[in-house]
C-alpha cells in the first residue's frame, strides 16, 4: 500500500513535464493541459545555471562515494575484531544513532561547532592559537562540499555498518580458525577471509550510491544538506539540481518545468545503475541483478 500511495499513483503526475501545466487547473489540468513536448527539457539545458548545477551535484555525490563510502567497511572490519561484547555493542549503538536524528537537527549541532560567533571549533582553534580569526564554515563557499561530507560521514555512516557487520556475520568461523592454525595474523586474516566476504555487501551498496549520486545519495542526503546547510552566501557551491527544482517549482510555480528536471534526474539515474551493475558483473561476477 505504501509504494501504491507514495511511488506509483503519482507516476501519472510525470506527465505534465511535457505539458503547460498550472497549478490552477488543479488534478484535471494534469490531463487538459496543452502539450509542450520537450520544451522544458531544452529550456533545462540552456538555463545558465545547468553547468553549475551538474557540477555542484556530480561533485559532492562523488566526495560522498570517495570518502563516505569506505568509512562502514572500515568501522564494521574493526568492530568485527573486537572481543569484548558489550563494548562492542556499546560502539555499534552510539554510532548508529545519529541516523534518527534529523537534517535539522543536525544543522543545528553544526551551527553551534562551527558558527563564527559562538561555535565550539572556533574557540578551539582560536584559544590554541592555531588560527588567529574565527574561521567561517558555514558561509564559505570553499567549505561547504567538505561540511557535507563529514556531517554525512558523522550521521550516516553507523547505520550502513551494520550492513556490512551482517555480511560479516555469514563468514564460517571455520575459516578464521584454520587461518589461526596455519600461523595467520590479524592483518592475514582480514586480508584474506575478511575482506572476501565482504565483497558481495560491497558491491551492492557501491551500486546503489553510484546510481543515487543525482538522487541524493545513499550516504547523506544531498537535498537536505543543500537545502539546510546552503545559503545565499555559499550557493556557488550548495545549490543542486534537486534545491533547484524545489525552488524553481514552488516558488516560481513552474510545477512542469521542476518535473522535467526530476524525471530527467531519475532517467540518468537509472541508466547510471544498470551501467554499473553491468560493470561490476563483468568485473567481479556479482552484482545487484
Amino acid at each position: 500500500m505504501y509504494l501504491l500511495i507514495f511511488s506509483y499513483i503519482p507516476m501519472f503526475g510525470i506527465i505534465i513535464a511535457f505539458k503547460n501545466y498550472k497549478i490552477s487547473t488543479g488534478i484535471e489540468g494534469i490531463f487538459s493541459s496543452s502539450w509542450a513536448g520537450l520544451f522544458h527539457f531544452k529550456s533545462l539545458i540552456e538555463d545558465y545555471n545547468f553547468p553549475n548545477l551538474v557540477r555542484n551535484t556530480l561533485t559532492l555525490s562523488i566526495l560522498k562515494v570517495i570518502f563516505s563510502y569506505p568509512v562502514p567497511i572500515l568501522f564494521a572490519i574493526m568492530l568485527n575484531e573486537v572481543k569484548h561484547l558489550f563494548f562492542k555493542r556499546f560502539v555499534q549503538t552510539v554510532s548508529y544513532l545519529p541516523h534518527f536524528i534529523s537534517w535539522v537537527v543536525v544543522t543545528g549541532i553544526a551551527y553551534a561547532f562551527f558558527s563564527t560567533g559562538y561555535g565550539v571549533f572556533n574557540d578551539l582553534l582560536l584559544s590554541f592559537h592555531i588560527i588567529q580569526k574565527p574561521w567561517d564554515v558555514l558561509t564559505n563557499p570553499d567549505s561547504f562540499w567538505g561540511l557535507a561530507v563529514m556531517t554525512a560521514i558523522w550521521k550516516e555512516a553507523g547505520w550502513w555498518t551494520i550492513i556490512f557487520l551482517a555480511a560479516l556475520a555469514g563468514i564460517d568461523p571455520a575459516l578464521y580458525e584454520a587461518a589461526e592454525i596455519d600461523g595467520a595474523s590479524r592483518i592475514k586474516k582480514i586480508l584474506y577471509i575478511t575482506l572476501p566476504g565482504l565483497k558481495s555487501a560491497s558491491i551492492v551498496v557501491l551500486i546503489l550510491s553510484i546510481g543515487s549520486m543525482l538522487g541524493g545519495g545513499l550516504v547523506g542526503s544531498n537535498f537536505e544538506q543543500s537545502m539546510l546547510l546552503g545559503n545565499a552566501i555559499n550557493n556557488d557551491t550548495s545549490q543542486i539540481i534537486q534545491t533547484y527544482a524545489f525552488r524553481v517549482g514552488l516558488a516560481e510555480g513552474r510545477f512542469s518545468y521542476a518535473t522535467a528536471i526530476d524525471l530527467m534526474q531519475s532517467i540518468i539515474s537509472v541508466f547510471l545503475i544498470f551501467t554499473s551493475n553491468a560493470i561490476a558483473k563483468r568485473v567481479s561476477g556479482t552484482g545487484l541483478f
